[in-house]
């Protein structure tokens, strides 16, 4: 049995785990991983891809910046949270302001500090990564659809880094970019109706609190006919191997996500429809791999 301090401690790592959202960071830097394999570097060896330093570095930095991210999201948003998300409002109230803030800091550091590693230009990237989330925190998120945009902007950065880290510039990079970025604005949207609540309470200047549900639902459904562009490009356009069955489910599930968002009027639905644009985008992550199942296959056996 634990003693009450072993407890205590537990439920402040977890907690904290809860604030940095530790389960997205592993999904990122998988992410990061499959995209630098199979998509950005399919040329080089995988050995060499995986034992990067600098490539591990990049990564590393990216989950300490996003995590840091987190943190001063979670330190701005304690209020809105309450309302719109109290059981894991309650459980990220565990651990105290004041650490929050010290992490923050130590992550951000720490990250700057390794970044130097790999080069002056990582250092200032990831500098302007920092500042541009704080910012976003401060000041942008509450500005109407511009918020949305930068941290939808902001998410996938992690990826930009590592496309410039390989210097890839050809075409099919940018559709998957663009098809990824229009996903996760879509989501940012869907968050809006989903914490209409707290956003009226805070003075939030969003869609749903300025214009009602009904225009967000329209752009919402703008931004998800235009992701079906790419993703049809890159089903019919582009060689991407066996991924091409991973766009074609993308579009289905697209398709039922627009039927459903005409019908959804409750915060479960809205969460729903939340949850159907996360399982899009995580399922996305690990389809990657079918880009070449051969090579897949030899690791394997």
């Amino acid at each position: 049995m634990l003693s009450r301090k072993n407890k205590l401690l537990v439920l402040k790592f977890f907690s904290l785990f809860s604030v940095v959202r530790g389960y997205n960071i592993l999904v990122i830097a998988l992410a990061q991983y499959l995209a630098s394999i199979y998509i950005l570097a399919p040329k080089l060896p995988v050995r060499q891809i995986v034992f990067d330093v600098n490539l591990f570095i990049i990564v590393l930095v990216s989950g300490m910046v996003i995590a840091s991210g987190y943190i001063i999201n979670n330190f701005y948003d304690s209020e809105k949270d309450l309302i719109n998300k109290p059981n894991k409002s309650m459980l990220d109230r565990w651990v105290s302001q004041r650490t929050k803030l010290t992490t923050y800091f130590v992550l951000n550091f720490f990250a700057v500090f390794l970044a130097s590693y790999v080069s002056f230009k990582a250092v200032l990237f990831f500098s302007s990564y920092i500042f541009g989330i704080w910012y976003y925190s401060h000041r942008l998120k509450k500005i109407l659809f511009v918020g949305n945009f930068v941290s939808a902007t902001l998410a996938i950065t992690p990826f930009f880094v590592v496309f410039v880290y390989y210097r890839n510039f050809e075409t099919v990079i940018f559709v998957h970019a663009i098809f990824l970025f229009l996903l996760i604005l879509v989501r940012e949207m869907i968050k809006d109706l989903e914490n209409i609540a707290g956003d009226l309470a805070q003075n939030y200047k969003t869609i749903p609190v300025i214009y009602g549900a009904k225009l967000s639902k329209i752009v919402i459904t703008i931004l998800v006919l235009l992701s079906l562009m790419p993703s049809l490009m890159l089903i019919y356009n582009f060689n991407v191997g066996q991924m091409h069955f991973y766009f074609k489910i993308a579009v289905f599930l697209l398709v039922i996500f627009l039927f459903l968002l005409w019908k959804a009027k409750t915060k479960k639905q809205y969460n729903t429809l939340h949850n159907i644009l996360k399982l899009i985008i995580i399922i996305g992550v690990f389809s990657i791999l079918l880009i070449d199942i051969d090579l897949v296959l030899n690791r394997i056996l």
